[in-house]
């Protein structure tokens, strides 16, 4: 499967990843804390992308993004808190 281009983006309160598949937009939300704190509040993936996988590629780009940038992920999403747990791979981010 493709992994499409995921954008970061600037909102009102903080800053998303964001995946366009097909004209539908996939988000996980996410704001900086002063230190390296880095907090992941929502994941929303509409139901026409549902089983994709396009969560778990928002939630490897906000690791990967963490990991350049010496952010600790603090997973109040459940989602990111699932992902996370299941791929060891990630979890020196938390």
């Amino acid at each position: 499967m493709q992994k499409e281009t995921i954008r970061r983006e600037p909102t009102g309160h903080g800053e998303r990843y964001v995946l366009v598949r097909d004209g539908v937009e996939a988000e996980l939300t996410f704001n900086d804390l002063p230190g390296d704190k880095r907090v992941t509040d929502h994941t929303r993936v509409p139901e026409a992308l549902g089983g994709q996988g396009v969560g778990t590629f928002l939630v490897e780009r906000a690791v990967k993004d963490a990991r350049e940038e010496g952010k600790t992920i603090v997973p109040q999403c459940w989602f990111v808190r699932q992902q996370i747990d299941r791929h060891p791979e990630w979890q020196d981010v938390l």
